[in-house]
């Protein structure tokens, strides 16, 4: 399918690298998205919150193609993206991390990486395909930046919770996407664990765009990002972390329970 190539005629001359329009998704009747209007900047964090049911991952499902919308319309770099493939969508730029860590056991941290890398995407090419000294000396720049350079050899099977977290968040960088689309990073990880992967987040601040959906508010209040808060499928608030906990509506849904 060819990609429509948006003008920005609809979308505001913002930079939005992301954009949805009048967005809903029904599933037998029940509206789990109904959004007017949301909008990513190039290159910002942002994280999402909200109770459960709020359709926080029914908005990354549909931005990143698993999941189809009943109405609306989603723009992304300049390219309506509304009735592409996954497959397509992730060549355009959008990578996403799940809440479970989905890393290939039975290969090392470093082949997992090399699986990574935007050219060796297949089994076959990260095994055999020659490797570049640049190729290494990128893998374990990332390596390096999660504490994972002295297991690069070790199997992934044996990574602690919060280090295949890691490795997949290193996997998902190394791929190049422009969006990076992260579910529930902090979920399962010991304090320490949850500081460094804010760390990590933070580091990527202004390299790439990054949505971060997440229940734990001290995780989202070390990412001190701009907040949007989901709501039976609606944005309900926006704004910094401050802002949005001393809004009522937030404080009856959400953060008061």
């Amino acid at each position: 399918m060819t990609p429509k190539t948006l003008l920005y005629e609809t979308v505001p001359a913002s930079g939005a690298l992301l954009y949805l329009e009048d967005v809903t998704v029904l599933f037998d009747g029940f509206k789990a998205l109904d959004i007017e209007r949301f909008e990513l900047q190039d290159k910002e964090l942002r994280v999402i919150i909200g109770p459960n049911g709020a359709g926080k991952t029914t908005l990354c499902d549909v931005v990143s193609g698993k999941t189809r919308l009943t109405t609306g319309r989603v723009y992304f770099d300049k390219t309506e993206i509304t009735s592409m493939t996954e497959e397509s969508i992730a060549k355009l730029g959008i990578g996403r991390k799940f809440q479970i860590p989905t890393v290939f056991d039975g290969l090392t941290v470093y082949e997992n990486m090399e699986l990574a890398l935007p050219r060796h995407q297949s089994v076959f090419g990260a095994l055999f395909k020659n490797r570049t000294a640049e190729d290494r000396d990128r893998i374990f720049s990332f390596l390096e930046r999660v504490r994972l350079a002295d297991s690069s050899e070790l199997l992934a099977k044996n990574l602690s919770h919060g280090q295949r977290q890691w490795l997949e968040i290193s996997m998902l960088i190394v791929s190049e996407p422009k969006l990076l689309l992260v579910d529930e990073p902090a979920a399962g990880l010991t304090d320490e664990e949850t500081m460094r992967t804010a760390e990590i987040l933070l580091e990527l601040r202004g390299q790439r765009s990054i949505i971060v959906i997440e229940h734990d508010m001290d995780f989202v209040r070390q990412l001190d990002a701009p907040v949007t808060v989901l709501s039976e499928g609606k944005i309900m608030s926006e704004g910094s972390m401050e802002e949005v906990q001393s809004d009522p509506r937030v404080i009856e849904a959400y953060i008061g329970r």
